[in-house]
């Protein structure tokens, strides 16, 4: 009895870390379908994702003298004041600005029309013993301030920038698709420089694209953007009669931002793991500028393409490793890749 304690404990007691490893290769095809789109080709194209995972005693003496995975501590994993629900919304604000930025740049790649509209700000996280603590949740949208209807995020900053401590704002929220009033008192917001008076809270804008032909994308449990590059390739794979994979298993990964380039993201080391444990064999990564200031901060940064090219020799792989600073970089690749035989 004594050992099968032992070995439950060591299998199950959950540690106040984090793993996070190598995780799969998903067929971004099953997530993206574009009305009466083309999905008849041969290759497929790829996102990327990582493993985390509470440890235990178990994963934990596994992960450390496994190189390509990472013992990390609970309060690493989320922002400063950030619980488990704010962390979750946050990651999935994450991905779906990356979802409306893929299909922003893929309209504008294929010449085809879209329609931008903004919703108001979504809250990411209420601070303890703000104003809004207990009154405001983490997901709610801030649609009305004082009667005026929120567009963008400046439109909220700029009401406030004119209030005072102790003067009263009345929002409209959206929660659960119902809409609800509530009426705060503006206080110091804690920890915050200069005595800065607000409602206590971060946010981000809440914006929706349409498109013509629609375009439908379901992957609401993919937290983070890093999926947003093999999005907007995948969405206009399905735009275009050709296959741009050309027959190829093409994996990878990059942030979509709105103006085009692809932005550094986590973990790189554990996806070309996972890509090439998938099979892939074309993989694209994020070619982002290290600056001075960012190597006095961390002498040991590197560029994530520079992390992926290390760590496929690491492995032996044959898998292309790819830089690509922009979504052209991505599609000249692919443009000037021979079909596969």
């Amino acid at each position: 009895m004594i050992v099968l304690f032992v070995v439950l404990l060591i299998s199950n007691y959950p540690l106040d870390y984090y793993i996070m490893k190598p995780g799969s290769a998903y067929d971004v095809s099953k997530f993206v379908k574009v009305q009466d789109g083309d999905t008849n080709d041969e290759g497929t194209l790829n996102l990327m994702t990582v493993s985390m995972a509470q440890a235990t005693p178990l994963t934990y003496a596994f992960a450390y003298f496994n190189e390509f995975q990472d013992i990390i501590n609970i309060e690493d994993v989320r922002q400063e004041e950030e619980d488990e629900e704010e962390y979750n919304v946050r990651q999935l604000k994450l991905m779906s600005d990356s979802q409306f930025n893929a299909l922003l740049i893929a309209f504008q790649k294929a010449n085809l029309p879209y329609t931008v509209t903004y919703n108001g700000i979504t809250v990411l996280n209420v601070i303890a013993g703000g104003a809004a603590d207990g009154k405001v949740k983490p997901g709610d949208e801030i649609v009305e301030i004082d009667g005026e209807i929120i567009h963008k995020a400046e439109d909220l900053t700029a009401k406030l920038n004119l209030k005072k401590e102790n003067e009263e704002v009345h929002l409209v929220l959206s929660r659960d698709n119902q809409l609800f009033d509530e009426t705060i008192l503006l206080k110091e917001i804690p920890g915050s420089e200069e005595h800065k008076i607000g409602i206590g809270i971060t946010y981000a804008q809440s914006k929706s694209i349409k498109t013509e032909p629609n375009v439908n994308v379901d992957a609401d449990d993919i937290g983070g953007p890093s999926a947003g590059l093999m999005f907007t390739l995948e969405i206009l794979n399905q735009l275009l009669e050709e296959d741009i994979s050309k027959g190829y298993l093409i994996a990878g990964t990059g942030e979509m931002n709105e103006d085009g380039t692809i932005g550094r993201i986590g973990g790189i080391e554990k996806k070309v793991v996972a890509a090439h444990e998938d099979g892939m064999e074309i993989f694209f990564a994020p070619d982002d500028e290290i600056t001075d200031a960012m190597l006095k901060v961390n002498p040991t940064l590197q560029s994530n393409y520079d992390v992926a090219v290390t760590t496929a020799k690491k492995i032996g792989t044959k898998m292309k490793i790819v830089p690509v600073k922009t979504i052209d970089d991505a599609l000249d690749y692919l443009k000037n890749l021979p079909e596969k035989n």
